[in-house]
């Protein structure tokens, strides 16, 4: 079957432990031919990111407050079938966790300071303005006679 490609990095020097990873297989929905009967192709991947001590505390803490939604019992499950190889759906199944955890440990953004219009900026808009308003007056008609 080949060696899987890990370790998952999250971000930095964090990377997801294979020993923290549970896997299970299982048969794929949907058609396909005489080969899906007899493939356990599914891949359900479970990570534990309540007990997990590879993350550090911050993230963790950001993690299971950022996907509380998706937890059950402080587990999260990623499942992956898109493909017909188990191994495919293996490091799709990987690539998805790591991607979702590192989208979970970012940092919050930084707040947004509100900036003031310049007042050079307001004074053109308003000319502008009023150089249209003249233009559009000066059309009013009448007086052709």
């Amino acid at each position: 079957m080949g060696d899987m490609s890990g370790p998952y990095v999250i971000r930095g020097s964090v990377s997801l432990p294979e020993a923290e990873l549970s896997w299970r297989f299982s048969r794929s929905s949907g058609p396909g031919g005489q080969h899906v009967n007899t493939s356990d192709s599914q891949v359900e991947l479970r990570f534990d990111l309540g007990r997990t001590e590879s993350l550090p505390q911050v993230w963790k803490d950001r993690a299971l407050e950022r996907l509380a939604g998706r937890l059950t019992d402080g587990v999260i499950t990623v499942r992956a079938s898109e493909h017909r190889s188990q191994w495919r759906n293996r490091e799709t199944a990987a690539v998805r966790l790591a991607s979702l955890l590192a989208q979970a440990t970012a940092p919050p953004p930084k707040p947004r300071r509100k900036t003031k219009i310049p007042r050079g900026i307001n004074e053109r808009r308003l000319r502008e303005k009023k150089r249209r308003g003249e233009t559009k007056r000066g059309r009013g008609g009448g007086g052709w006679d």
